[in-house]
């Protein structure tokens, strides 16, 4: 159900990506230099315990890169606290009904689908919904998180999420799949987008609630007017019958992850939007895995621009990274399209020393590729209009770069295993490829045989073309705030080494990869605008008692176990947390917290579970609070409305809602220390 309505079956359908680019693992043919001592942190040991949540201590038997003998010392060369901010009991792994936290913290739903936060949105009655009413309450399955300051209004903040896609058999009673009514597919289309609610804080428990109505509130839709900027707009690639001048859109569509800007608004990520557009037939479509006949949701029965037969364009304004603004809540969301067009998880932003903006984003798609947007405008202090719309457009010049990763073991060392090379490590360099720069007055290509225009329209083709590295789906992407490294989460690709696709190389070591990975990378001089950099795989995910699991040289009897990385964030030690999604090892999907720095680093702890068929979705650890989404609980084969899978979260009986979700220590310490 997941891969129906989320992505379109796109793990079901062939790989998009057929070029032929050179994988890291065929660059190194010969032995480079080698270390002459592996590092200590490369002594792991085999766990026994998997399903516990800190895996007990190994059995005798050899380790990953040593004897058992090897591991008394490594385990004990880590006892004592866990890093700071990482100091609860880890939860185990369960298959609970509900969002399971450690002792001593409680938890609140925020708000869930369809609670009123526009004045005049009636109270949520799943029996008689309309699309004007879904318009005022909050969305469906909400993914990114962010919150933000309200100036002036001690103890509240704004809280915007995505909201990503829909699950109409679990949304509407007696829902025909095949016959969508037109109210069902307009509720539909309002429950899509953003949302901005302002939340208020209980000083005395921490608990979180929505203030409803409050003037800051706002709903953006499928059907909310957006401005397409950047060296695209304009474009006779994205020119419409319905918008002959190429530069305004209705809706956003499948927003997954986002993030924050320094100048105080929000990124989201246009991923699996492929999956709402039917009757393609052309190549470019094609590497997008846009459809060949009706779409799953049959939206183009009740609006052309959704039918690429009858408007070939529309699907080209669909991808970008949309960036909102929540404190004016009369502004017009913009799509920047000089930061490509992919299934992107999401963007984060970095400021160079001069203060201008790198936006990192992941291509969510098996073996596409990792970006990186060097702005060249810099960023204005302040609050005053000229200064919000100077820093609006600080997205819209600058250029846009692909990774390329080369490893530094020999090629025959990767043998697809998830075994470490003899230097104990998977890491080597990389590069930024220039794909196109834009200014105030054009847009330049870097790739041969592509406009500019091209380059930022179908910027999946440029890749190709430029010899990018296909990676396992990198989804969040996320700079460390305190040391400034750049942490890339690649949730998994079962389809590497398998037939006649890309085998494994040393930024993805593991064919057949249903876990994922962790990548960290470090600019040169630390410096985000380089266009070269330094890579190691900081965690391979999976069982602690798998041979191929690797956590920063951490002993693996002191870690929980985990799979499928997708969204990562920082709490203010520093320390990674990291959401998953699609949980292989049997368990419900969680968050989990890792330490990145010090004698603790790769110390891995699971904080919470969410209930059946959920994903942990938009992470935020303040100094005394977690928030996370719990997207599409219920979601389960053969599950609807008449035959949940789930209660949560109100219980039997009760249709299942999407919801946010806010723990805090019961003694109102700060989390974890």
């Amino acid at each position: 159900m997941t891969c129906r309505f989320r992505c379109g079956d796109a793990c079901f359908h062939e790989v998009p990506n057929t070029s032929t680019n050179e994988y890291v693992g065929d660059v190194i043919a010969t032995a480079l230099s080698r270390r002459t001592m592996m590092r200590a942190a490369a002594v792991v040991t085999v766990a026994t315990g998997a399903g516990a949540a800190v895996v007990t201590p190994a059995a005798a038997g050899t380790t990953d890169t040593g004897t058992a003998a090897d591991a008394p010392a490594a385990t004990a060369a880590k006892q004592g606290k866990a890093a700071r901010g990482l100091r609860f009991a880890p939860v185990a792994p369960n298959t609970t009904d509900a969002v399971v936290i450690p002792d001593g913290y409680q938890q609140n739903v925020v708000i869930r689908w369809g609670d009123p936060i526009l004045r005049g949105a009636p109270a949520f009655d799943p029996e008689n919904q309309t699309a004007k009413a879904q318009a005022g309450q909050f969305g469906y399955n909400n993914d990114f998180l962010a919150l933000l300051p309200v100036p002036g209004e001690r103890g509240r903040q704004i809280l915007v999420a995505n909201h990503e896609y829909t699950d109409e058999v679990l949304m509407f009673r007696g829902y025909d799949p095949a016959n969508p009514t037109r109210e069902q597919v307009e509720i539909a289309w309002a429950a899509h987008g953003l949302a901005a609610v302002v939340v208020e804080e209980d000083k005395r428990t921490g608990k979180l609630t929505a203030v409803p109505r409050h003037h800051l509130n706002r709903r953006v839709t499928a059907t909310t007017e957006f401005r397409i900027t950047g060296p695209a707009a304009g474009s006779d690639l994205l020119k419409t019958s319905a918008d002959p001048t190429g530069t305004k859109v209705l809706g956003t569509l499948n927003n997954c992850a986002g993030g924050t800007t320094p100048w105080g608004t929000t990124l989201h990520g246009e991923e699996n939007f492929n999956q709402y557009f039917a009757n393609s037939s052309r190549a470019t479509d094609k590497r997008y895995g846009i459809g060949t006949g009706a779409s799953e949701r049959k939206w183009e029965r009740f609006d052309k621009r959704f039918d690429v037969a009858q408007e070939p364009n529309e699907v080209h304004r669909f991808g970008y990274i949309v960036e909102f603004d929540p404190y004016d809540p009369t502004s017009t969301p913009r799509k920047h399209t000089a930061l490509g067009r992919f299934k992107h998880e999401g963007a984060t932003i970095r400021l160079t020393a001069d203060g201008r903006p790198v936006a990192y984003s992941g291509d969510d798609e098996r073996f596409d590729y990792l970006y990186k947007f060097v702005g060249s405008k810099r960023m204005k202090q302040g609050t005053s209009r000229a200064v919000r719309e100077h820093n609006l457009s600080l997205l819209d010049e600058g250029t846009l770069y692909v990774a390329k990763f080369t490893g530094n073991s020999p090629a025959i060392e990767i043998d697809g295993t998830g075994k470490l090379p003899s230097d104990g490590e998977f890491d080597g360099s990389g590069e930024w490829i220039p794909l196109a720069t834009a200014t105030a007055d054009g847009a330049v290509s870097h790739v041969d045989g592509m406009t500019a225009e091209e380059v930022f329209v179908f910027t999946r083709l440029a890749g190709d073309k430029v010899g990018a590295t296909k990676m396992d789906r990198p989804e969040d992407v996320e700079p460390n705030p305190v040391s400034g490294k750049v942490y890339v989460a690649l949730t998994n690709n079962s389809n590497r080494g398998v037939g006649s696709n890309a085998k494994a190389d040393e930024a993805n070591p593991r064919n057949a990869n249903k876990h994922g990975h962790i990548l960290e990378l470090t600019e040169r001089w630390n410096r985000p605008e380089s266009t070269t950099f330094a890579w190691q795989l900081f965690l391979v995910a999976g069982d602690p008692n798998d041979p191929a699991t690797y956590f920063a040289g951490f002993p693996k009897d002191q870690v929980s176990p985990i799979s499928c990385p997708d969204n990562v964030a920082f709490d203010p030690h520093g320390n990674l947390w990291i959401s998953t999604d699609g949980n292989a090892l049997g368990s419900h999907d969680g968050l989990f917290g890792v330490a990145t720095k010090g004698e603790r680093r790769g110390e891995l702890k699971q904080f919470l579970t969410v209930p059946n068929g959920a994903e942990t979705c938009g992470p935020i650890v303040q100094d005394r609070r977690v928030l996370v989404a719990v997207q599409h609980p219920g979601e389960i084969d053969g599950a609807s409305v008449e035959n949940p899978k789930s209660a949560w979260p109100d219980g039997e009986g009760k249709i299942v809602r999407p919801s946010v979700v806010s723990v805090w220590a019961v003694d109102g310490s700060d989390i974890g220390v």
